[in-house]
């Protein structure tokens, strides 16, 4: 493969799958970003701007298995979207052995609160906000004692992963989920920057070289201990 056909193909994978690769003395991370809806089950209009689960998890299983990669740097500015495949993806990242860091800029709502948190370190920019609410369903549903069940247990899920990847109580964040008056016509709480990092939900507020000292630092260490083992 030529220079130019490299440079191509790194273009094409930053343009169809918003991710690059970069190389330096510190080590190599790779950057991916999870922007506006995440994708599931049902294809979204065109006009959306979307992250598939399709495409994001056997590239995440490439970076665990990856001899040329050493960490993984997460950006976030996401509105949410589908539970199970946002889910799915922050699943696959609190498995990986690799050093993860996340970087929440502009927001991280919703289903893109676990994305946030399932790294081994999380950022958030001083502007950045999360919404904190119950599950929502939209289409149709049937009016049953189960679906009310259903619902309670894909929040538990939620809430069990968030506490497990964070500082953040069960309890504090099943408040911040269920609270009312926070919110015009909907129920639940948007968290800034400081607000995040203080509720124990996000590690610390910073900014992009925030973020990647500590996934520097983490690599540094990883291969300490790698060699060591070795």
């Amino acid at each position: 493969m030529t220079i130019e056909d490299s440079e191509e193909k790194k273009n094409d994978q930053i343009v169809e799958l918003g991710s690059d690769m970069t190389k330096s003395a510190k080590g190599n991370i790779y950057t991916l970003t999870i922007i506006g809806q995440v994708e599931g089950h049902q294809v979204l209009p065109e006009t959306a701007k979307t992250t598939k689960y399709e495409h994001v998890l056997p590239l995440l299983a490439g970076i665990e298995e990856s001899d040329e990669i050493d960490g993984l740097l997460l950006l976030l500015n996401t509105v949410g979207g589908d539970i199970e495949a946002g889910l799915a993806i922050a699943e696959m990242i609190a498995g990986m052995k690799k050093p993860t860091v996340s970087l929440v800029l502009g927001g991280g709502h919703s289903i893109g609160i676990p994305l946030a948190v399932c790294t081994k370190k999380s950022f958030i920019t001083p502007t950045a906000s999360m919404t904190v609410h119950p599950v929502r369903m939209t289409g149709l549903v049937v009016g049953a004692p189960q679906t009310f069940r259903y619902f309670q247990r894909i929040q538990e899920q939620i809430a069990d992963f968030v506490t497990a990847n964070s500082a953040i109580t069960k309890e504090q964040f099943e408040r911040y989920m269920m609270a009312t008056g926070e919110m015009a016509t909907d129920v639940g709480t948007i968290l800034y920057g400081k607000e995040a990092v203080s509720s124990g939900l996000i590690d610390r507020l910073g900014g992009l070289n925030d973020a990647l000292n500590a996934l520097h630092r983490m690599i540094d260490r990883h291969k300490r201990r790698e060699s060591k083992n070795n």
